[in-house]
């Protein structure tokens, strides 16, 4: 019974160690969120944000300093800024 004890603690160690070697060799290197960076167009967007096509035509007629990337006449947005932009009290102020 004592050696299997031992045993047990053993193969906890060995684990705790690799657990700790590994957060230590990835302390200065988060993982990327996915979603951080993706662009989306305003299709994609309104599926995103469950708005039909003609409530976001308005919200972005009505905001057009809304954060977007136009690119070879094609206008993107990027996700997350879009929404920190919304929740922000910049845009219930006006």
């Amino acid at each position: 019974m004592f050696v299997l004890g031992l045993l047990f603690l053993a193969i906890g160690i060995a684990f705790l160690g690799y657990f700790i070697g590994y957060g230590l060799q990835n302390l200065g290197q988060p993982k990327l969120d996915r979603r951080a960076a993706r662009f989306i167009t305003a299709d994609d967007l309104g599926i995103e944000l469950n708005l039909s096509r003609k409530e976001l035509e308005d919200l972005l007629r009505k905001y057009p300093n809304a954060p977007k990337i136009e690119l070879d006449g094609k206008t993107y947005f990027q996700y997350n800024v879009f929404v920190e932009w919304l929740s922000t009290k910049e845009i219930y102020t006006e």
